[in-house]
Order: structure tokens, then sequence, then C-alpha cells
């Protein structure tokens, strides 16, 4: 019999044009001219947006709850999981808080509402009312409720991530408890979760035409030309976004050993997929396995990353205390100190109620200010038109505050591979489910 060779071939890189972050930007590309040059033609590609969003929504159920419950349930003590818990919600407290306090900052020293001269009584109020009435949903009350399931499998027919999260949890803590008979659960549980992943791989092969669908009806249904009325606000919503992630992520990442650059290049396809779909869902399943992959452990990537998807809304709320005082500068409303302070804290509640709502940012800018009745909730009428843009700029900083979150939590609990964390953001590190079948390894 002939001798099995044991040489593994050495990985190859994919040429950058079957590389899904080219593809993903070449789709983006084709949409904004498809929507500059034929508007009409191009708010027909909307479904293809909307078929790939379901798609990743479809798969996000079971990866959480495996990644949890696996990750929990391989802890050898429970206190290990309430410790990664409290060190997480405290770090999400800290910076989605430092978020609202930036948005305020800014607004006041770039005025970018100021001079409008605005009358409420002019304004449309009625485009903002479906977003009132949702906003009612998102009370305290609502909230805990909303965490708790009906029953233990009715989050996997459902689209609310808080309870999947919660139904995760306590099944990875009573299969921790059960101790040896547990371990063919886990063992099934850990199987399962390798074609799961599989199938994350398959739909990502879609990621492109999704791309170029969304981006597609955006620019052809409100015009490159939509954003000039509301540049300023635009703008400087952008810059600030930008200016939180490089320099206080930055920061927070230069303290913990690693580059938030480099971070962000890692996962440029998933970065270019959140621009495209205008939606940090549809990356979530592959943050979870790149982070992984770049050495953080199973148990707390499975508890971070959902629970920042809930709760680490940094792009949001900049979004919310900026959109809220520039409504208040262009309606010439006069806001005290206290009214700020109010503002603040009730951004700090309703933000960590838009977990599983459809336009999340709006909605829950609607809760802040019905709350706050001194802003005028039909000023939110003037924000409308651009707020599809801006939805873009949250999803993509959300989505950055919670992959630097996964890695610093991960160094607070000395469960970070810094070999494997360095290979991945130098680009050394290649994911064999990116290379031809002739040259993976055995």
């Amino acid at each position: 019999m002939q001798a099995i060779p044991t040489e593994v071939t050495q990985p190859v890189r994919l040429p950058f044009y079957r590389q899904l972050y080219f593809q993903v930007i070449f789709a983006i590309v084709l949409g904004v001219l498809l929507g500059y040059f034929e508007p009409q033609y191009a708010q027909q590609f909307k479904p293809l947006g909307d078929a790939f969003v379901k798609l990743v929504k479809m798969i996000i159920a079971p990866v959480i709850f495996l990644t949890i419950v696996t990750g929990i349930a391989g802890m050898t003590e429970l206190r290990t999981v309430g410790r990664v818990f409290l060190k997480t919600m405290a770090y999400f407290l800290f910076f989605s808080t430092l978020a609202l306090i930036v948005g305020l900052i800014v607004a006041h020293v770039m005025q970018p509402g100021a001079g409008m001269h605005i009358k409420v009584a002019d304004l449309d109020q009625a485009a903002v009312q479906s977003y009132v009435a949702k906003s009612h949903e998102m009370t305290l009350t609502g909230f805990l409720m909303d965490i708790i399931p009906k029953t233990l499998v009715s989050p996997f027919v459902g689209d609310n991530i808080l309870q999947v999260l919660f139904v995760a949890v306590l099944f990875g803590i009573s299969l921790a408890m059960s101790g040896e008979r547990g371990k063919p659960v886990v063992k099934f549980l850990e199987s399962l979760t390798v074609p799961v992943f599989k199938l994350v791989h398959i739909l990502m092969k879609a990621a492109p035409i999704g791309a170029f669908g969304a981006i597609a009806f955006t620019i052809g249904k409100f015009g490159l030309g939509s954003l000039v009325h509301l540049a300023e606000l635009v703008a400087t919503f952008y810059i600030t976004s930008l200016l939180f992630v490089v320099v206080i992520l930055g920061a927070v990442a230069r303290m913990c050993g690693f580059s938030v650059l480099k971070l962000a290049r890692y996962l440029k396809a998933e970065l270019l997929l959140v621009l495209g779909t205008s939606s940090s869902e549809s990356a979530l399943p592959s943050l979870m396995e790149k982070m992984e992959k770049a050495g953080c452990s199973k148990s707390v990537v499975g508890l971070v990353v959902p629970t920042g998807y809930s709760f680490n809304l940094d792009g949001t709320n900049i979004y919310m205390t900026l959109a809220a005082l520039f409504i208040a500068q262009a309606t010439d409303t006069h806001l005290t100190l206290g009214h700020q302070i109010m503002l603040l804290l009730v951004a700090m509640l309703s933000s960590k109620g838009a977990a599983g709502v459809t336009g999340a940012g709006f909605i829950t800018l609607a809760a802040t200010l019905a709350v706050v009745p001194e802003v005028p909730v039909a000023g939110m009428a003037l924000i409308l038109g651009v707020d599809r843009f801006m939805s873009e700029c949250r999803s993509l900083t959300n989505f950055m505050g919670n992959a630097v979150a996964t890695v610093v939590v991960s160094r607070w609990e000395k469960a970070l591979d810094y070999t494997k964390l360095n290979a991945a953001l130098n680009g050394t590190e290649v994911d064999p489910d990116d290379l031809p079948l002739n040259t993976r390894e055995a």
C-alpha cells in the first residue's frame, strides 16, 4: 500500500478578485453607479438586500446559542461566567456613556443645527408617528418582559437576540452543573457547531449580491443630493464616529497591546458588508468566528459579542445625543444643563432597549425625546430623509466597538492568545475555508 504523504501543502492566498472584501467593494461601487444613473431601476433591487439580511438573521440564533452554551459549559467554574459578565457590562456601561457625552460635546462645539430657525408647527409630524408608536414599546417594563421568552424554543423562531442570549446562558449554566452526565450533550453541540459555521461560510458567498441590492436602493431612493441640505450634520456625525473609533477605542487598544486600525483591516470584509447592508447584524456570525481565530477565548466571544449587540451601541449613542441637540438647535429650543443631563440619563436607558427593533437608532431617539418633552419629537422629521445614510455609520461604529470590547475583555480574563492575535492582525493568518480544496490541510 502506498504511504500517505505527511507533508502539508503550504496554504496560498486566493487572487484578490476571489476574496470576499474585494467582491463586496465591487458590488457597492456597482450599486452606487446604478442608483445614481438609473434611480428608478435601482430601487427594484431592494429585495436582494432584504433577502440577504434575512438569510443572515436565519443563522444568528443557532450561532449565538451554540457559541454561548459550549463556551459556558467548558468553563471549569461557574464563578467565571459571572465574572466575565460583570466585566463585560462594566465596560459597556462606561463606553456607552462616554459615547453619549461625546455626542453632546460635539453638538455644542459644531452647532450643526444653529441658524435654521425651523418652526415646529411647519414640520410634517405624521412622518415620524410610526417611529413614536414603536418607541412606546421600549419602556423599561416592556424591555424586561421582552427578554423572557414564552417557551424555551420560541427565541429560535423570532428575531430577538436578547431572548436567545437569555436562554443560552441559562442552558449553558445548567449543562456546566450537570457534570459528567451533561458531557454527551456538550460534545453533540460542539459537533453541531461545525456544520452551522460551514453554513455561515456558504451564506457569506451571497454578501456581494446583498450589498449591491441594498446600496443601489439607497442611492436610487434618496439620491446623493439628499445629503446636501443636512450635509453638516451627516459630516459631523461621520467625523465624530471616526474619531471615537480611532482616538478613544484606539487608545484602549494600544493599552491592551494591539492596533485598532489593524483590527479594522482584519475585519475589512465584515465592515464592508455592514456598510453595504447598513446592518451590523449581517456580520455577527462572521465576527464571532473571526474573533475566535484571532485568539479570543470562545467563552468570552460567546458572551461579549451577542451582549454587545444589545448593550454596547457606541455609534447609536453618539447619534442620539448629537441628533437630539441638532433638533433643539434647529427649532431654537433652549436646553438647560438640567435638561441635557436628563437627556443623557434617559438615552442611557432607552438605548439598551433597542435590540431586535428595526430602525433601532431612529426609534430609540423617538423614545428618548418622548421622555424629554423639551425637545420636540416632531423635529425628527428634519433628519428622517438622511437617517438612512447615518444608519450605516451607526452600524460600523457599533461593530468596531464590539470587536474591540471582545479583545479587551479577553485580555482582562487572561484568555487572549497573543500569538494568534498578532498573526491575524498582521495578515499572516489564513482562513482554510477560503482556500481551494487542493491547498487545504489534510
